[in-house]
């Protein structure tokens, strides 16, 4: 039987670490190649909304603040000044690229540096799969694929802009906070990388209670043969110091755009009128639970017998049509305290969400399942490693393929 908590593994090297590259190459140009097919335009989708370009730009300049706004909503205008709401995470990761080759050019190879980020995370989810047991290659094939191109992580790279390059970087931070938590669990990386995810989806503060369960010392540890047991204080304390940059950053940031460390810019971003009455709501309430669990789980295409077959609802629709090879997860071992964990961090890094006001806005499947996508992958791969990857999963993985290679076409029209 499974350990109930993660177990050190060797971080991979040689053939393996090769190997990682390869797949980040690979599943690189499939996002790249399907969205140049899928394009009537003969270019890649511009969103025209590359704020976290610009505010790289302006972190350079010294100011926290854009030259101008670049949309009508979800921004916001203070004393003519105008703020990006979200989450500063993807700006800092752009600054060394905008630095090298300047904004401008940077803006330009936006759909690069969103195929990259998606591939990175596919990469990242080859490593973990073997990390938790995937032996069978075709197994750990089957399983970067559900994550890659069998859920919304293809929608999102394919259409870019400030709300979506955020959850192609929190997956990679997610995904190497798992792969440090399945391997030398070290408190600091551990903090440093929760810190960052928040900075840059703000729903994964919630997953830092996974990360301390991670870091509590057990039999195994070094020093505990020895009669030393290793102090689980320090290392929940190693675990908070590396959390700490984040979060005071986060404050910081906060106060000085906003004059309270509380107040983000969701409360003050512009918003078309439908969307203002809904936050006037509440920010977060449970009046919106009934509309995201509606788009989260139930919600339904439109049905057509022409190309592409299913016409989406512009504000989201069920991951069961979109994923539903993600129900493998229900294969991992129960009687194991980390698939309990797993499970429990996936459901309460969603939790924000489906309380907030907006749920995703135009999107192809529901895009803040993202934030939990990795810890539902982690038990999909703890299945696979259990059980094995069987037909009946496979077909499910390859009908939700189909539906994401559609949402590539839609990423143009809706």
């Amino acid at each position: 039987m499974r350990s109930a908590r993660p177990q050190a593994l060797p971080m991979p090297s040689g053939p393996s670490a090769l190997t990682a590259v390869v797949v980040m190459a690979l599943a690189t140009t499939a996002y790249l190649a399907s969205s140049w097919v899928m394009s009537d335009i003969g270019t890649f989708f511009s969103s025209g909304r590359p704020d976290m370009f610009w505010l790289a730009e302006a972190f350079l300049d010294g100011r926290t603040w854009l030259a101008h706004a670049l949309g009508p909503h979800d921004v916001v205008i203070l004393d003519g000044r105008v703020y990006v709401p979200f989450g500063p995470g993807p700006a800092l990761a752009l600054v060394p690229l905008v630095a090298v080759v300047g904004r401008a050019t940077a803006v330009l190879w936006e759909p690069l540096v969103n195929a990259l980020f998606a591939g990175g995370g596919v990469a990242l989810c080859w490593i973990l799969a073997g990390r938790l047991g995937v032996a069978r290659t075709s197994d750990r094939i089957w399983v970067v694929v559900l994550f890659g191109f069998s859920t919304a992580t293809w929608w999102v790279t394919a259409r870019g802009g400030v709300w979506h390059t955020a959850h192609l970087l929190a997956s990679i931070l997610t995904l190497l906070g798992l792969i440090e938590a399945f391997g030398r669990r070290r408190p600091l990386l551990l903090g440093l990388l929760a810190g960052a995810a928040f900075l840059t989806r703000a729903p994964l503060l919630f997953a830092v209670p996974f990360w301390a369960w991670s870091v509590l010392p057990r039999q195994g540890d070094r020093g505990w043969e020895g009669g030393r047991h290793p102090s689980p204080v320090r290392r929940l304390l190693l675990l908070a110091v590396g959390l700490a940059p984040g979060i005071a950053f986060a404050l910081w940031y906060n106060a000085v755009r906003f004059g309270s460390p509380l107040e983000s810019g969701y409360a003050l971003a512009t918003l078309p009128d439908w969307l203002a009455d809904q936050r006037a709501k509440g920010l977060f309430s449970l009046v919106h639970l009934p509309m995201n669990i509606d788009y989260f789980l139930l919600k339904l295409p439109r049905f057509t017998t022409s190309f592409p077959w299913i016409t989406p609802d512009r504000l989201g629709m069920s991951i069961l049509f979109t994923s539903p090879g993600l129900l493998l997860a229900v294969r991992a071992d129960w009687r194991e305290r980390v698939s309990w964990a797993l499970l429990g961090t996936a459901v309460l890094v969603l939790v924000p969400s489906l309380l907030y006001y907006g749920g995703g806005w135009v999107q192809f499947g529901y895009r803040y399942f993202l934030d939990s996508l990795p810890f539902v992958i982690a038990l999909v791969a703890l299945a696979a490693a259990r059980v094995g990857v069987g037909w009946l999963w496979r077909a499910a993985i390859v009908f939700g393929v189909v539906v994401n290679l559609i949402s590539v076409y839609w990423v143009y029209r809706l």
